[in-house]
Formats: C-alpha cells, sequence, structure tokens
C-alpha cells in the first residue's frame, strides 16, 4: 500500500514537472522553420531560395549580422530544405522523415557546433574525420558553425585546406557577430551574407502577429516601443516582450506596463528635461535625473532614449514631412517642433554629441549616476568646453537671457566677494596678457633649465600656443611619450611654479595633443615660429 502511494505520489510528480518543463520562451517557440516566416532578410532568403531551386548550391556560407537577426535560424532552415525530400519553392516541407528528424534535432545529417566553447584543433579535426563519410540518408551533410570568429588561429588553418576542397556532400554554414576577427583567407572561400537590423515596422507587425496567436493583448503603442527597444534584434524583442507579458500575466500589456518593467522612461520627462537644458536650470535637470532613479529606471536604456528623443528633435529641424521620419502622434509631433525651434541645431548636435560619448563610456562604468550627472552639467554649463559648438552654445544662452530681459553679471564681482583662502602666503604677480603669454613662450629655454632632466627631452618637440588671456598650450604631436607624461596635475602644477619663479607672471599651463593627421597650423595660433628646446650642456 505504501509503495502504491510512493508510486502514485512519484507519477505526480513526474507530471508536474513535465507540465512545468513545457513552456517554451517566445523566441524559441516562435523561431521560424521555414523561409515564408523569416522576417527582414527577404534578400538573402530570396537568393538561397533560387539556389535550392536551381540545383546551384554553394559549398560555404559565411552569415554576418548583430545578435538577433536570424542567421542560425535560416541556417536551420537552409539545412531542412538541402535535404528535404518534397521542398515547396525552395523552402523545406517540414512534412517529410528527413525535415522532422532536423527539427528534431535526431539527425546526422545535420551538425551543430558552438565555436566558443569547441574552438580548438582536435575539434577540427574531428570534423575533417567525420566528412569522410557520405550521409546515410538525405543529400548533404551541413555543418553549422556558430561563433565562428571564436576559433583559433591553429583551427582556422585546419579547416582551411577543407574549406577549399570540401566533399561535394558538405556543406559548411558559418555564423558570426564580429566577421573583421576571420582570416582572410577563410572569407575568400566563403559566400558571405551580410545580415542587416530588422525595422522597427517589421519587428511590430510580427510581434503583434505572434500575440494575436497567444491570446495576449497588448496595446500597439507598447508594441512599437518593444520593437524600438530591441534595437533591429527579433529574438530581444521577443525576449523583451515574454518579460512584460510574465509580470502581467493575464492582463492587458501597455504602454505604461512596458515602460514599468523595462525601467525606461516617458517622453513627457524628456520634455521636461530638454527645455531645462535649454534654459540651463542645472538643479531642475539633476533633479528630474533623481527622481528617475529613485523609480527605479535603468540609466543606460535613458541615455540611449534621450538621444533618440534628441535625434527626433534634429529631424524635426532638418526634415520637411516630419511626420514620415517620426513614429510618434500628432500631439507629441506639435510639442517636438515647440521644442526644435527653442534650441540651435548646432547646439543640439552637441547635446547628441556628449550623450553619444557618455553612451560609450556608461557601459563600463560603476558609477553611472555620477557620469550621467557630469553630461547633464556639461549641457547646461556649456563654458566648461571649450571646442567650437560649445561657444555657440553659450551665444545661445547669451541671446536667449537677452531676449528675456536678464542682464548678465560680472564675474569679476562674485569673485572679488569670495573670501582668500587661509593658506601660506603666496607671492602675487600681476595678471597675464597674452604678450606675456607670448613672454612666457620666448623664454622657455629658463624655465625647460629648471624641469628635471626627463621632462625636458618630453618637452623639445612641443609646440606652442594661446588661449583665452593666460593660458598657455603646449601641444604634442599624436601619439607622443610626452603628452602621457605631462598631462598630469603635478607637472602642470610644477611648470605654474617655476613660470611664476622666474618670469612674474601667473600663467596657466594646459597640455594638449593633435589628433591623427591633424596639422598644427589649422588648429592652433603659434605663439612662435619654433622655440629652441636645446639647453647647454653644462647647465645639466
Amino acid at each position: 500500500m505504501v509503495l502504491r502511494m510512493r508510486l502514485r505520489v512519484a507519477k505526480v510528480d513526474i507530471a508536474q514537472r513535465e507540465v512545468t518543463m513545457s513552456y517554451q520562451a517566445l523566441y524559441r517557440k516562435w523561431r521560424p522553420d521555414n523561409f515564408n516566416d523569416v522576417k527582414g532578410q527577404d534578400t538573402i532568403v530570396t537568393t538561397l531560395r533560387n539556389q535550392i531551386n536551381a540545383d546551384r548550391i554553394g559549398h560555404a556560407y559565411l552569415f554576418c549580422g548583430t545578435r538577433g537577426t536570424g542567421k542560425t535560424s535560416i541556417a536551420k532552415i537552409f539545412a531542412k530544405a538541402v535535404n528535404c525530400e518534397h521542398p515547396v519553392n525552395g523552402s523545406p516541407c517540414n512534412e517529410c522523415a528527413s525535415c522532422k528528424a532536423i527539427a528534431a534535432g535526431s539527425s546526422m545529417n545535420v551538425v551543430e557546433i558552438d565555436a566558443a566553447s569547441n574552438n580548438g584543433v582536435d575539434n577540427i579535426r574531428q570534423i575533417r574525420e567525420e566528412i569522410q563519410y557520405s550521409p546515410a540518408d538525405g543529400k548533404y551533410k551541413v555543418y553549422i558553425i556558430d561563433e565562428v570568429h571564436m576559433l583559433s588561429i591553429g583551427a582556422f588553418n585546419a579547416l582551411l585546406k577543407t574549406l577549399e576542397e570540401p566533399p561535394a556532400y558538405v556543406i559548411f554554414v558559418l555564423a558570426t557577430t564580429e566577421p573583421h576577427k576571420i582570416p582572410i583567407t577563410i572569407l575568400s572561400r566563403c559566400q558571405r551574407y551580410d545580415f542587416k537590423r530588422i525595422t522597427i515596422d517589421t519587428i511590430a507587425d510580427r510581434l503583434s502577429e505572434l500575440m494575436e496567436k497567444e491570446q495576449v493583448t497588448v496595446e500597439d503603442k507598447a508594441i512599437r516601443y518593444v520593437a524600438k527597444a530591441a534595437d533591429g534584434s527579433m529574438r530581444d524583442a521577443l525576449s523583451l516582450l515574454d518579460q512584460c507579458i510574465a509580470f502581467y500575466l493575464g492582463q492587458t500589456l501597455t504602454y505604461d506596463n512596458v515602460l514599468e518593467v523595462l525601467g525606461a522612461v516617458d517622453t513627457e520627462v524628456f520634455s521636461k528635461l530638454i527645455r531645462g537644458i535649454i534654459n540651463g536650470d542645472v538643479v531642475g535637470s539633476l533633479h528630474i535625473l533623481d527622481d528617475m532613479i529613485m523609480q527605479g529606471r535603468e540609466l543606460g536604456q535613458f541615455v540611449n532614449d534621450f538621444i533618440w528623443y534628441m535625434r527626433n528633435l534634429l529631424l524635426v529641424q532638418t526634415s520637411d514631412n516630419v511626420e514620415d521620419v517620426i513614429d510618434a502622434s500628432a500631439d507629441r509631433i506639435q510639442a517636438l517642433k515647440e521644442e526644435a525651434q527653442m534650441v540651435e541645431t548646432e547646439v543640439l548636435m552637441r547635446y547628441i554629441r556628449v550623450f553619444s560619448d557618455l553612451s560609450n563610456q556608461i557601459k563600463y562604468s560603476s558609477q553611472k549616476r555620477v557620469l550621467i550627472e557630469i553630461a547633464l552639467i556639461k549641457l547646461n554649463k556649456p563654458a566648461m568646453d571649450t571646442d567650437v559648438s560649445s561657444l555657440l552654445n553659450r551665444m545661445a544662452l547669451i541671446e536667449n537671457k537677452l531676449e528675456n530681459g536678464v542682464v548678465a553679471v560680472s564675474p569679476t564681482t562674485t569673485q572679488s566677494a569670495t573670501p582668500e583662502r587661509q593658506s601660506q602666503p603666496k607671492k602675487k604677480f600681476d595678471k597675464a596678457i597674452p604678450k606675456d603669454v607670448q613672454e612666457v613662450a620666448d623664454n622657455w629655454g629658463m624655465v625647460q633649465k629648471h624641469l628635471p632632466t626627463h621632462f625636458r627631452a618630453y618637452f623639445k618637440d612641443a609646440r606652442f600656443s594661446v588661449k583665452g588671456d593666460n593660458i598657455l598650450l603646449v601641444v604634442f604631436k599624436h601619439g607622443a611619450v610626452g603628452y602621457n607624461q605631462c598631462n598630469k596635475p603635478e607637472v602642470i602644477e610644477m611648470l605654474n611654479t617655476i613660470i611664476s619663479e622666474q618670469i612674474k607672471k601667473e600663467v596657466t599651463v594646459e597640455v594638449q595633443m593633435l589628433e591623427d593627421n591633424q596639422n598644427f597650423a589649422d588648429v592652433y595660433q603659434e605663439v612662435i615660429s619654433r622655440i629652441n628646446m636645446d639647453i647647454e650642456e653644462e647647465d645639466f
């Protein structure tokens, strides 16, 4: 009796496990099983279909493209199609024994290899031994090597000869997200197909189609946002949507629900933020950021979404038919038009440039909030930057203040009102003017004599310019070792002290480096044509 009860409990437990494990993620459940279900890669699908119909099948294919664009899915469909007993317009029938065996993963004719974990020479040698035997059933043996760029150099060399002269019944399909890491000798032996990012419209249509089959109610606006957040990846879109559905299981999935689950920010917040930045409201901008952090919004997603919002503003400024290029409601487009009139195009491009740089930095930073705060302050205070775009930004802010009747206060007043720091008494010198900066440059040899020996060599090839009233620019060639050694706070402080003591002028030294293929004369105004850095040996 006890044994029967145990067996019954065991059967119930097994049944429950089967029910539990029966669920499949959406991207796995709805993975395309024929060419008709593949979305966004029409050119590649048409080419492969024509090859199958005309029996002009190549021996090696290279599928390149970003994640989630259909490389592996198309490779599996292609493997089924070339072995299908009754292909339909170049697409597998999914009914014959060969198609069913490949779909179930039991076919010996299709071998999938993950090069990330099987990247050695021995793994490739095993393939070379296997291809000597023709398929027991079916026409072709298809080897799908995913993430092929992970193979070692030795493995690539072992694969080279096989790719060049494989048996007639063998097809290689190589898939990678980084084709630049593949040797040219491999690339030249493959038919290359570049998978493009899938458009937002295509992803949204596919998601709507699948939600009808899943009998899940989702707002169109929510689907559009998920499609945009997927960044051209159908798999990412299905994964994100699966996550949102799981959180609001059994409910209608709304746009606000999606924002909450994905940690995204509504466009109303961006509207307030951009208006505050245009008006130079640092405190207000930081308060908006703080509110988002308290709500648990994902900061990386915030940065990307804000860049997208500013991109829309730029399109409003530069496009005649805005409705054709921006996917938004009429009210939202009208608000964008109002905000676009509040900011100059050059200034807006600077905003985008600053946040684009931030997007690259924030991926690897543990202090995301600090980096975003610095970026917001830079947008609000263009005086912190010295490039042309920031200058235009400063001019726009001044014009805005003049239009609003705001009178600027001289910065010297604020400085004079600030009490002097209680520190060691220091000798004061007259503020330098450009003529005095010239004097410092002309007497650089005197400054050089008081530098440590190894620094004299660093400054030997430097050139000199001036910025503002009292800033001496020391400019190095691109890639110069001296730049990294001299562009340190302690070195710059040492130079400032020597200049003050020797030349009796208070000049600030700033170290810069030319960009690659950049000429000094194209960017800087030279203080003197050339400074003689040669110092007499006896003075060393």
